[in-house]
């Protein structure tokens, strides 16, 4: 059977961080939705091309979009034992969307780790974020510096700092990410899948506590 696991956390909390490791130790492919996004949108996907078409006119894109580009990754090869998905989803509805299609992949939601920390510690950790250009790499000024600065030790490309990453701007999105993800941990906390995590805690103690959550 295949392993798939939701990783939910606010903008800051290391959770990118946290979903490369997992993926380096579990051999499960990290699957952000944002990237499918940008990929589908690069790539002019069928997919993309209507992603696109609909953010061209300010609009949110459907569920029903969101949903057939999940569908679209999860069938691909390296998903045979499962998944490690990061930003989808984002609602109830959603999440019952997924659990269905996962279905089709003889499968569900096996756990989800809530990697918490108070909105002021998120700040202060989004707001020294710088992210590579090449492949996305994130870096952090005070708690994972690169040996250069401003440059990627992956891949030696420039690292750059999102407009998304100033406090803020950080600050509005950890508020406006709270207020939206209440009801997707209420929901998983109901069906005894959600896990909390506390994030403050060195980057080897969350990864320590992530993996028992998913072994359990």
């Amino acid at each position: 059977m295949p392993t798939y696991i939701v990783l939910l956390g606010p903008p800051g909390v290391g959770k990118g961080t946290q979903a490369e490791i997992l993926a380096s130790k579990t051999g499960l492919p990290h699957i952000s939705s944002g990237d499918l996004f940008r990929e589908n949108i690069r790539n002019n996907t069928a997919l993309g091309k209507r992603a696109k078409a609909i953010l061209d006119r300010g609009e949110l894109v459907p569920d029903d979009v969101t949903i057939d580009m999940v569908r679209d990754r999860l069938s691909q090869e390296d998903c045979a034992n499962g998944a490690i998905l990061d930003g989808f989803p984002r609602t109830p509805p959603q999440a019952d969307a997924l659990q269905a299609m996962l279905a089709e992949f003889h499968g569900g939601v096996d756990v989800v780790p809530f990697i918490t920390a108070a909105p002021d510690v998120l700040v202060q950790r989004a707001s020294g974020r710088w992210t590579c250009r090449a492949a996305g790499h994130i870096y952090h000024a005070t708690f994972n510096p690169p040996k250069v600065d401003k440059v990627c030790d992956v891949d030696g490309s420039e690292l750059y700092q999102r407009d998304d990453d100033k406090a803020e701007t950080v600050a509005k999105r950890i508020k406006v990410y709270l207020e939206q993800t209440a009801p997707l941990v209420n929901y998983y906390r109901k069906a005894g899948k959600l896990v909390e995590i506390d994030g403050t805690q060195p980057i080897a103690d969350v990864t320590a506590k992530l993996l028992t959550a998913i072994k359990n």
